[in-house]
């Protein structure tokens, strides 16, 4: 009898062995991804304030103090910053807690010092902020830590407070379980428990809430098994990411590393004493001893505890004291708000489709590295909605809007808004909503021209008279200027500037339409539309998405780099499994992308986006504003010298607004500005331009100071090697252009 009894406990505990190790070896928790921005990268020369610099660091977490002496602490003064930054790793980089003095000097960062090592640097990174958590449809949450991830003092209070016999017991603690049990007969119902911790890991992990003896004994045998098998450090570790810690909404928190954040906005490496006695205190209860819902509660709580580890002798009088007295305060959580930033996570959870496949490694707790500037992203939501808001009138259909905001040189997108309700995951008018785009068109016309410059440059006269063309359906079109005048001939550059319809339409033409929609295609734009001539004033539907795609190139130089929201995915323990690859591509030249960006500037200057310059005319900035029929969309792109933003305003049923991209898009774009600080676009003149001088009437070159000039930037190869004033021609070479001094002949005065 008694070896049938052995065998049959023997076979049990096998087959929970078995149970055990199958969850315990391999993914124990389904763990959302850990979406993070883009890290802050400072570098010598850089042109940034130290305003936007604590910016960041106020969004990181850092604490602002009149003496840095501990990691995650910064001083700031008019013209430097010091840091003591957090150790972090990102993708590939592995960067260790570091003491940073950062100074500023006309404006641009002068020197980067690491104190510690008496070195200079030519660049920092700070960590990336993580900014939210794709929990999809799970009820839990949790921020998976490893060993060395976890502070002692943690591992000891929780010890010292749960279960103080951790390392001598086996799993259970029989004197525990027999005092439970006096308990529970004398009361006549389940009342107490004699759990150690990981009997509580085995409830949390493997069993249901029921309380029975049936239950309780299964409990035993698997911690008996569980501790058998695993070691106390693996089962500690294991416990600390499970417990349970309270709620964020209708999501559980679960564990420590969560529970920090969630609590206190900081790694769980940065608590403090008391902060730490905090989240073990609430072990017990953590809606009774929830620290801002029953703040007095929980307090006391945390006293106890912190009681527990003076007597203990954990803790000396001084530490003890310091800790008692603190007052308990606590953090907004908005980094673990999973519905943060809608519109921008519906792209990063396009691109994570694309790059992984497999749904049980989504939900292993991976990292997602994104392009995201969390500034520009509050900055872009809240221009739209105050804009949006002052607009907004009974005698106007309901306004809704859409921006993108992207980096010039790398096509990263730094923000998506999808409408006026920022917080709100619905449709998303940046991704999804295809609309007429109206002028913006007119910039891809005018490059296409430039990119012939054997035929056409700047100053080349354009014809403004009434024309009647055969459209959609064989319906006759006659396109009108905005104004209804016209102007018989006007140069190339006048013709956008002012955003003239019929010179445009003619120019597209001239050009032949299939070649202005090839070029629309290089730049980046995801439709080709039927070849009719009202594509040359905007008769094709694009996202505001692939709009900034084909302004983005404009900017860059004429070079295509792809949009993206992610760059890299690393498991929850930072081993890169996925990567971008640098993808670019030259696809208009950059001597005739810069005549096209000099003209928009120029749209910014004088033109149709003028007031730019009448609210920042310290600061060059280019763009083009669009309008479609009726006014029902009003459109903005422009850029200055680091990003680019592409805007639009309208309504969902397509009804008239009754503003222009001037009177709508573009305000939502100059408020952006207004609350961060644009950096003055500037771009190196190529070494094969040059200033040349240009008859405005006849478009012919000419020289300085004959009768009505035109002085536009030209491509040196394709110019007349003569020139005409006054009918006569001048023999004399064309003046070259001088060549901009390097930054050794600044420096020295050669």
């Amino acid at each position: 009898m008694a070896l049938v009894i052995i065998v049959l406990i023997g076979s049990y505990l096998f087959y929970i062995d078995a149970q055990i190790k199958e969850r315990f070896a391999g993914n124990k928790w389904e763990v959302p991804a850990q979406v993070y921005a883009r890290p802050l990268v400072l570098t010598l020369q850089q042109e940034i304030t130290p305003h936007e610099v604590e910016d960041e660091l106020t969004l990181l977490g850092y604490r602002k103090v009149n003496k840095v002496k501990q990691v995650g602490e910064y001083t700031i003064t008019q013209h430097s910053v010091k840091i003591y930054r957090r150790a972090f790793e990102y993708i590939a980089l592995d960067a260790p807690e570091r003491m940073v003095e950062i100074e500023w000097q006309n404006k641009r960062i002068h020197q980067i010092r690491l104190p510690h090592t008496k070195q200079q640097s030519r660049r920092i990174m700070l960590e990336p902020w993580l900014v939210s958590r794709l929990v999809g449809g799970l009820d839990e949450d949790r921020m998976l830590l490893l060993d060395e991830d976890i502070p002692e003092m943690l591992k000891v209070a929780l010890l010292a407070v749960e279960d103080k016999d951790f390392y001598e017991h086996h799993g259970i603690a029989p004197l525990g379980i027999i005092r439970a049990l006096f308990a529970n007969l004398s009361a006549g119902r389940t009342v107490q428990g004699g759990s150690t911790l990981t009997q509580q890991l085995v409830k949390n992990l493997y069993l249901t809430r029921e309380r029975s003896y049936i239950r309780k004994i299964r409990e035993a045998a698997m911690a008996v098994v569980i501790d058998f098998r695993y070691t106390k450090q693996e089962i500690l570790n294991a416990y600390i990411n499970e417990v349970f810690l309270g709620q964020n909404g209708a999501v559980a928190v679960h564990g420590f590393g969560l529970a920090s954040h969630f609590y206190f906005n900081k790694p769980l490496s940065e608590l403090a004493l008391d902060e730490i006695a905090t989240l073990v205190g609430m072990v017990k209860g953590p809606s009774y001893y929830h620290p801002v819902r029953h703040k007095a509660r929980a307090q006391e709580r945390r006293n106890l505890v912190l009681r527990v580890l003076f007597e203990g002798k954990h803790l000396d009088l001084q530490e003890y004291q310091a800790a008692l007295v603190k007052p308990l305060k606590t953090a907004s959580s908005s980094s673990l708000a999973s519905g943060k930033h809608p519109a921008f996570m519906d792209k990063v959870r396009q691109e994570i489709d694309e790059v992984i496949a497999a749904p049980e490694l989504k939900q292993s707790g991976i990292k997602l590295y994104t392009t995201l500037d969390i500034n520009v992203q509050r900055r872009a939501e809240a221009a739209v909605k105050k804009v949006i808001k002052a607009k907004q009138n009974k005698k106007l259909p309901d306004l809704d809007a859409a921006m993108v905001v992207t980096d010039i040189d790398s096509g990263g997108i730094r923000a998506i808004v999808g409408g006026k309700n920022t917080d709100y995951a619905g449709f998303n008018r940046a991704l999804n909503a295809s609309r007429p785009i109206g002028s913006l068109i007119k910039p891809v016309v005018f490059l296409s021209a430039l990119t012939e410059p054997e035929r056409f440059n700047l100053a080349t006269q354009l014809e403004d008279k009434p024309i009647s063309l055969d459209d959609a359906g064989g319906k006759r079109w006659k396109p009108l200027n905005a104004d209804k005048a016209f102007r018989g001939h006007v140069p190339l550059i006048d013709a956008l500037v002012h955003s003239y319809n019929v010179p445009t339409v003619n120019l597209a033409l001239a050009l032949g339409l299939d070649k202005v929609v090839d070029i629309l295609n290089d730049l980046g734009a995801d439709k080709r539309p039927t070849l009719l001539p009202s594509i040359a004033l905007g008769a094709i539907e694009l996202t505001p998405l692939s709009v900034n795609q084909v302004y983005q190139t404009i900017a860059n130089k004429g070079e295509f780099r792809p949009l993206h929201s992610l760059s890299a995915v690393s498991t929850h323990d930072n081993k890169v499994i996925w990567r971008r690859e640098d993808v670019y591509e030259q696809v208009v030249n950059e001597d005739a992308s810069y005549l096209l960006n000099y003209a928009l500037n120029k749209v910014t200057r004088v033109g149709t986006a003028k007031r730019l310059s009448e609210q920042f005319p310290s600061v060059n900035m280019a763009g083009k504003t669009g309008t479609t029929d009726d006014y029902r969309d009003s459109w903005f792109a422009g850029f200055d010298r680091h990003l680019v933003t592409s805007v639009w305003l309208g309504n969902d049923e397509n009804k008239p607004i009754y503003m222009s991209g001037a009177s709508g898009a573009l305000v939502i774009f100059s408020e952006f500005q207004k609350q961060q600080t644009p950096k003055n676009l500037s771009q190196r003149f190529p070494s094969s331009l040059m200033i040349a001088h240009f008859n405005a009437g006849t478009g012919e070159l000419t020289t300085p100071g004959c009768g009505d000039v035109l002085s536009v930037p030209a491509i040196k190869q394709f110019l007349p090697i003569r020139a005409k004033c006054n009918n006569k021609i001048t023999e004399a070479p064309l003046p070259q252009t001088k060549k901009p001094k390097t930054w050794w002949q600044k420096l020295f005065g050669n």
